[in-house]
């Protein structure tokens, strides 16, 4: 793709239900192999309601909304700028008939020109999340390490913590 055809910009509380709607797609495609219809339906109701997503906004997750220039959005990213040169990647996520096309790089490049100052990022990706962990891997990033994190209701996300840097 050429990142001259993407739509790329910062969402808005009224984005609220695109976020969510794109969640619920991605989610619902690609989890059931990796997690339990149980806790995919935990996590995008305790993630993706509409008071989880405003409380986000409202401390500082910065969400993009990103698309072919001609359509809907068709994905989106949520980033936490740490300090001046540390960010956390909370979210990456793309409806299914997106993905395999130069979309997800061409967003993640506008993101790190939005953020300019941000050398390093890190992010959470589940273990079993293969698709995903190979994606980051082309965007250049490393696993640094293995990490479970409790969420409640029995749940355990079995994750790594990934690192991209600018060096």
């Amino acid at each position: 793709m050429r990142y001259s055809d993407l739509s790329f910009r910062k969402a808005l509380l009224a984005d609220i239900p695109s976020i969510r709607a794109l969640a619920e797609k991605s989610w619902w495609h690609h989890y059931p192999s990796i997690i339990s219809e149980e806790q995919i339906r935990y996590m995008l109701d305790l993630i993706y309601n509409d008071e989880a997503l405003k409380e986000q906004l409202d401390k500082g997750q910065d969400f993009y909304l990103f698309g072919k220039e001609d359509s809907n959005p068709q994905g989106f990213i949520s980033l936490s700028v740490l300090d001046e040169n540390e960010a956390f990647l909370h979210k990456f996520y793309m409806s299914p008939e997106a993905q395999g096309k130069g979309l997800g790089a061409a967003a993640f490049e506008r993101l790190l020109r939005e953020n300019p100052s941000v050398t390093c990022i890190r992010l959470t990706v589940n273990r079993q999340n293969f698709k995903a962990i190979n994606f980051y891997f082309k965007l250049g990033f490393h696993i640094e390490r293995v990490a479970d994190f409790e969420i409640g209701n029995n749940f355990v996300m079995n994750d790594f913590v990934m690192k991209w840097s600018a060096n």
